[in-house]
């Protein structure tokens, strides 16, 4: 007697009938296949936009009661919560525990696939265990099929712990949808090759999560307008990014704005605060601190009347 596949009736394993004939396309036809098929894509995260907002609601509120985010998935999805995590300290200067990734394989399992290892429900679980995980946390399960077991283990645990739960997953259908708190569920339909949820899944799920991410670090301050204000400066060109965001937002020559920035240990949002208050690097970080860090509300100046002012006075092309 045949045995039906569990996995078969799943969206992500469908065959495209927009690309049967693939292997017979030319270079630019196969760009062209693809970039078809990522149209849908966008259209299928537009689709979810009310429920990414939700879900930086639910983030945001959890960062603001000293809360964490981690992200749990396996494979490509487990790699790109990693990548999340990975990018958060260098853009909006989070402590490396705040923001946090688990991944079937662990590390090794980034670089090299690890067959078999998301199939392990109990390994998913002691993951999440092995963080903490508590009822101030956010944990985000991201599983382009809706079936692997490592995450719904670890999701099994964050839901033990009261943790808040998102669910990032591109089957709507997902049976989750009654366990976690939110579900996420961009249909983006059959690969350009079948199963192969690095593409069109992964590019979406990308894009949920970058959106996740950046909407409650934005909503937390972690912005001036859309100034990098909290961007660490362990490099040259981070350094000078910091130089150029002061100088933006003060108007100070570059050299001046370097010579704040060292007096503000190169702390951005407090050499914006020192130079339009005259306040000392204390009393600037104190008053950050109260505004909860919130350089706006630190300086009662918006940043936008600014910034426009200033890319109206570079471009050149007349505005209707």
């Amino acid at each position: 007697m045949s045995v039906r596949s569990k996995w078969q009736s799943l969206p992500t394993e469908a065959i495209n009938p927009a690309t049967l004939a693939l292997d017979k396309l030319s270079s630019a036809d196969i760009v062209e296949g693809m970039l078809n098929e990522d149209r849908k894509m966008l259209t299928a995260v537009q689709r979810e936009k009310e429920r990414i907002a939700v879900g930086i609601d639910i983030i945001t509120q959890a960062l603001r009661k000293g809360g964490r985010i981690i992200f749990v998935g396996a494979g490509t999805s487990g790699r790109l919560g990693i990548l999340e995590a990975a990018e958060m300290g260098p853009t909006f200067g989070t402590p490396d525990a705040l923001v946090l990734a688990v991944m079937a394989g662990g590390k090794d399992g980034f670089l090299h696939a690890r067959e078999g290892v998301e199939d392990n429900f109990e390994e998913g679980a002691r993951s999440l265990n092995r963080l903490k995980a508590t009822k101030k946390d956010v944990v985000i399960g991201v599983s382009a099929s809706g079936m692997t077991q490592f995450v719904r283990g670890g999701l099994t645990r964050a839901r033990r712990a009261g943790s808040k739960v998102i669910f990032v997953t591109c089957d709507p259908r997902t049976e989750l949808q009654t366990f976690v708190d939110l579900t996420i569920a961009p249909a983006v339909g059959p690969e350009v090759i079948a199963g192969s949820t690095r593409l069109k899944a992964a590019t979406a799920t990308k894009l949920v999560l970058n959106m996740l991410t950046t909407g409650s670090m934005v909503r937390i301050g972690k912005t001036y307008g859309n100034l990098m204000v909290d961007v660490q400066v362990g490099s040259e060109m981070r350094k000078d990014r910091a130089r150029r965001i002061v100088t933006t937002v003060t108007g100070l020559e570059p050299d001046e704005a370097d010579k704040l920035l060292r007096q503000a240990r190169w702390n951005v949002k407090a050499a914006i605060v020192m130079k339009k208050t005259n306040l000392t690097y204390p009393r600037a970080v104190a008053k950050l601190r109260k505004s909860h860090d919130f350089v706006r509300d630190a300086i009662g100046e918006d940043a936008e009347p600014r910034l426009r002012e200033l890319l109206d006075h570079h471009d050149p092309t007349p505005r209707t």
